[in-house]
């Protein structure tokens, strides 16, 4: 766990970065808000995450797309295309040597708010396109455990959204795990149905098939997940996506989890219970790495 730790503050410590703010390109950690600005102290904020890694960008376009549609549900106006996003990050990727990671970041942001003051102005919609230095993790594993904490629904959240304001909730996740000495949390919904782990979407290996919670607005149908979910599926394999308890994932043979910083990695542990890294575990993984490089 200690080692884990380290390893995070180590990556965040770098800040091998180049920033897209203004019409150009800065070098290191800009500052990009104000102290006034409405996203600032009220959050209307929202980002999406692609990756550089062995020199290939999977599903780079979609996750542009994803920003101008996040930035949307929280009700700013996006000022780029997919298009002159994806064109920005594939420049901007010209700045690092050869064969490094780095993590695409395009954000949104409201810097005033409306007449409200609460609800952003859409027409003061500004935009950054931050890319780190963050090295692809080895699929070594992590470990889980429960939380008290739930994933929030539509109705109370904008769950629909990669929105800044989501991510103190998982936080809460985190701590309470990693308190109890484990790396990550298994997360359900208001139901108490499996929604994914507190930073990604989670699947289990039962009998030789493969197992996640269905999408129901509770959580981001993630781009890699809808991948992995497709790449398995065209090889053979059965996946259900379907509603899942606490209890099916206590007793599955596998769990991995999916997600764009890692893409595709084991989970070794399930609180008191050791997992192994399994053979279909391997295989999503293997699928994944074939396609991003074909």
């Amino acid at each position: 766990m200690k080692e884990y730790c380290q390893r995070t503050r180590k990556m965040n410590d770098k800040r091998a970065m180049w920033t897209y703010y203004k019409g150009e390109w800065r070098e290191g950690d800009v500052r990009i808000l104000g102290a006034a600005s409405q996203a600032t102290w009220l959050g209307s904020l929202v980002f999406d995450g692609a990756r550089l890694f062995e020199g290939v960008t999977p599903d780079l376009d979609r996750h542009c797309a994803r920003a101008n549609d996040s930035a949307r549900a929280l009700g700013l106006e996006p000022t780029l295309s997919t298009s002159d996003i994806e064109t920005l990050a594939r420049e901007g990727l010209k700045k690092f040597a050869p064969g490094t990671d780095v993590y695409i970041r395009p954000m949104y942001w409201a810097e005033e708010g409306d007449t409200s003051t609460v609800a952003p102005l859409a027409s003061s919609t500004d935009f950054a396109l931050c890319l780190e230095a963050i090295p692809m993790v080895e699929p070594k594993g992590f470990t889980i455990t429960t939380t008290s904490f739930r994933r929030p629904y539509m109705e109370v959240m904008p769950v629909n959204a990669k929105a800044a304001c989501l991510y103190p909730n998982n936080a809460r996740m985190l701590r309470e795990a990693k308190a109890k000495g484990f790396h990550n949390a298994l997360v359900t919904d208001v139901l108490g149905n499996v929604a994914e782990t507190a930073t990604s979407n989670v699947f289990m290996v039962r009998g030789g098939e493969v197992f996640t919670p269905a999408a129901n607005g509770t959580f981001l149908n993630g781009i890699t997940r809808q991948r992995v979910i497709n790449l398995l599926r065209n090889a053979g394999i059965s996946v259900h996506e379907t509603v899942l308890k606490i209890d099916d994932f206590r007793q599955a043979d596998e769990i991995f989890s999916s997600g764009n910083m890692s893409k595709v990695v084991p989970i070794v542990g399930f609180d008191d219970r050791k997992l192994e890294y399994g053979p279909l575990t391997k295989r999503a993984r293997a699928l994944y790495w074939e396609w991003a490089h074909a």
